[in-house]
């Protein structure tokens, strides 16, 4: 399973961070004030969901999409373009990328999300000390409410949100049954890879069963604002998109021409 291969592919980074934590060098969380990502996807917005644009230099679905492009010069694209937040992949092994790139990435004043597999607390410790604003949290990564929960309350006793990610129905419960504030639903299924973006839209009609208490982003699959205009109809607050932006070299003019700007 993919999923088992990606969570191998981080015990490398989680033993660096056990041995910082031995000998007392585990970095420290940064005190500065972090640009609150709730409150970015809950600002008033007409017809079309927010946009939080990922940057993204490859994945294990499409192999290398651009490597030229800096993290900093996206940045300020996707914040001129109109983006409410920023995704940026830190995973090494499968997504070339690297935590580095949430400091390259912050000068806009955006907050940033780090989109990574992340199931350990000392992962959270490690982002807490970037300038991240969110991170991602995967329910079939850390298939339990406990764990899940723990995780997010760490994660907001630094000021970061959590996203929490699902599938479908079943991590969908359990995403609630932890707490979750911030439901993230993945069109691509990141065992076998493909995308079902009708299935992501129908599991977008559950939000209404929570009332105004969660906000809902759909993610994969969405290329054209007619798929926003898709997500928004269903009570999704927010889409990120990633691929899309990024495949053609010009990231900025691919989020204006999503957004119809």
């Amino acid at each position: 399973m993919l999923l088992d291969r990606f969570k191998a592919a981080k015990q490398p980074e989680i033993q660096a961070l056990r041995q910082l934590q031995y000998i007392g060098m585990l970095p420290q969380p940064r005190r500065a004030e972090r640009p609150s990502f709730l409150k970015a996807l809950c600002a008033p917005q007409k017809n079309l969901p927010h946009v939080v644009a990922e940057y993204k230099r490859a994945s294990p679905s499409r192999g290398d999409i651009t490597l030229d492009l800096a993290p900093e010069d996206v940045a300020e694209q996707y914040a001129e373009a109109g983006a409410a937040c920023l995704s940026v992949l830190t995973e090494e092994s499968y997504f070339k990328g690297t935590l580095g790139y949430l400091k390259r990435m912050a000068a806009p004043g955006l907050p940033l999300l780090r989109k990574d597999f992340i199931f350990d607390p000392l992962q959270v410790e490690a982002t807490a000390a970037t300038t991240a604003s969110a991170l991602l949290l995967i329910v079939r990564l850390t298939p339990e409410a406990r764990l899940l929960r723990q995780l997010r309350e760490q994660a907001e006793s630094h000021g970061i949100d959590a996203v929490v990610e699902i599938f479908d129905e079943a991590d969908l419960a359990l995403a609630r049954e932890s707490g979750a504030r911030i439901i993230q639903v993945n069109a691509r299924d990141l065992d076998t890879l493909r995308v079902d973006r009708a299935a992501c839209l129908r599991l977008g009609e559950k939000r209404h069963q929570a009332g105004d208490g969660e906000v809902w982003i759909a993610a994969s699959g969405m290329a054209a604002p007619e798929h926003l205009r898709q997500a928004a109809g269903v009570g999704y607050q927010a889409v990120l998109v990633g691929t899309s932006l990024m495949e053609g070299g010009k990231p900025g003019e691919a989020l204006k021409g999503l957004l119809g700007k």
